[in-house]
This record gives C-alpha cells, structure tokens and sequence, in this order.
C-alpha cells in the first residue's frame, strides 16, 4: 500500500508571484506519484495588520492570481483557503500538522519559495516503507549554507564549494535563485539514492518531511512561537519530546529554497532595502517580533521565561 502524504504550504498575499513555480514542481511530482495518495494544503492570507498594499486595488489582482493556480489543484486532492486573519507561518504549520497527522502518514512542509523534486513523493513512499520506526523526521539535500554546521544536509554537488558572503550569482549559493529546471538536472544525474540516518537533528522549514506519529505522539510548534523560528522550536520539542527520534537526509535529491527569490516580496508599502532581509528589518514590527519569537523558541522550557506576545511588539 503507498504512503499517504499531506503537504501544505502558507502563501502571504506579497509572495502570490512565486506561486506558479511551488505548484507547477508539485504537480510534477504528484503526477510520478499518483493523485490519490497526496493531500495538498495551501492558504492564501490577505491580512495587511503587518504589511499593507503599495495600492489597494492590488488585492484583486492578487486574488486573481491565486485562482488561477489553485485551479490547476481541481483534478488533485485539496484543501484551499483565504484567510483574512492575522495567520503566521508558525500558525500555518502548527495548525497544518494538527489536522493532517490524522489524515495522512507523512507531513511536508512546503513553502511558497520551494521548488519540489520530481522524485520527492516516490522516495519518500520508499523511505516510509523500509524505516525501522514509525517516528522520524526527514530532510532533502540542500545548497551550500552559512556555517560547517549545515554541511551534513547539503547535497554532493554543493557541499565542496566556497561560501561566499553576498553572492547571488554562482548555482550553488543559498542566495541563488535556481529554476525548476536546474534542480531536476541536478536531480536527474541521481542513479542511487543516497540515505544518512542521524540523531543529532537539524533542518530548516523548507521541506521538512515529518510522520504522522511524531505529531500523534504531541510535538508540535508551542504557540508561544507566534510569528518565525517554528522550525527551530519544532526540533527543541522534538529533542525534549522524542529524543533520539532519527532524521533521515536523502542526500542527492536536492529540494531548493529561493529565499532572495526577486518576486518574494512585492507590492508591499514603504519597504526599503536591496535584500530579502533589509526589506523586512525596515518596518520596526518585523524586529521586535522576530526578537521575542526567537526568544521564545531558545526560553520554551525555561520556567522563569514569560513569553512574548504580538501585544508586546506593539508597545
């Protein structure tokens, strides 16, 4: 019997552009899997509490948009949204694994910048079948990243080469913006599946792959992590949790995350900055919540931390 997965993605209006890309690699995949055995989540939120429209009557525009890629999920198992709420990726994530570990064996989480390999739901369904514990939590391989910390999760191809600050331009950068395409070049020079198996957890959000029984069995991200940092505090739960839960690192298969992505953040009033990271440390709100969400992730099983809320950052 095939692996039943769930994979669910949070679009912020500002970031409808990348959509097509996220859904035309997941689509791609679910086709060499099958259509039956995929459950796809995507919410759009309209929300402008934090970030509002350069203009107003961009919101129909955007609308629009998102119609006209959620229509292409119509022959597909899928559950879409509009949300009109204040709706945080660690909101999304918390309440995605929630609802789903019921529904499905294995969770992934998506991400509207996330290019999806071919080959994701078919060894998946292998790792799923074969794994000697009903709990784990497996990752992709990824670009060359920031520090030697990251080099056990990077793929082959990338792991060798420099780490050059500010670098937008060579394919194996992390702030590289890869096509589709190059991915599954990459992926299609793959003949054996490389597989890792480790204890000592570490990933980011991107494609996180996580079964049902982790959830099931009560980790989660804490709500006191209200805004960033929901992959962090998810693997401190984990650790505290389900210590010596194993994590799987397919190696070879390469998931990309195109954090600098040129369409990321548009339409967005008053920002100012070249980078991804100046755009959003521009408005005062996005650095205190990302200081107290950081807080309290590192303070989850600190019994003399208060946590932080959105109440805080709007001191």
């Amino acid at each position: 019997m095939k692996t039943k997965f769930a994979i669910g993605c949070l679009v912020q209006w500002y970031e409808i552009e990348m959509l097509p890309e996220y859904v035309d690699t997941l689509l791609a995949a679910i086709e060499v899997y099958g259509r039956e055995e995929v459950l796809v989540d995507i919410k759009l939120v309209t929300n402008q509490e934090l970030e509002q429209l350069d203009y107003p009557d961009k919101l129909i525009h955007i609308l629009s948009e998102f119609d006209k890629q959620v229509s292409k999920l119509e022959n597909y198992r899928s559950d879409v949204f509009i949300d009109k709420g204040l709706t945080t990726i660690s909101d999304y994530r918390r309440e995605f694994n929630t609802k789903y570990c019921e529904l499905a064996d294995v969770l992934i989480w998506g991400e509207s910048d996330m290019l999806v390999p071919q080959q994701a739901f078919i060894v998946l369904d292998h790792l799923h079948q074969n794994t000697q514990t009903p709990k784990y939590v497996a990752t992709f391989g990824i670009c060359k990243m920031w520090d030697e910390s990251w080099k056990v999760l990077e793929h082959p191809k990338f792991t060798d080469k420099p780490f050059i600050e500010n670098d937008y331009s060579n394919w194996w950068s992390l702030k590289y913006t890869m096509s589709a395409e190059e991915m599954n070049s990459i992926n299609a020079e793959t003949q054996q599946l490389e597989v890792l198996a480790t204890q000592q957890h570490k990933f980011n959000g991107c494609g996180l792959v996580i079964s049902s029984e982790v959830i099931k069995a009560g980790v989660n991200i804490p709500s006191s992590v209200f805004f960033v940092h929901e992959d962090t505090a998810f693997m401190l739960t984990l650790n505290r949790l389900l210590p010596g839960t194993p994590q799987y690192i397919l190696k070879n298969i390469l998931v990309v995350h195109n954090r600098n992505h040129p369409k990321k953040r548009l339409y967005v009033k008053g920002e100012s900055g070249e980078t991804m990271n100046q755009k959003r440390r521009s408005n005062d709100w996005y650095v205190k919540a990302n200081k107290y969400s950081e807080e309290n992730c590192y303070n989850l099983f600190n019994p003399n931390y208060k946590s932080k809320t959105w109440k805080d950052v709007w001191k």
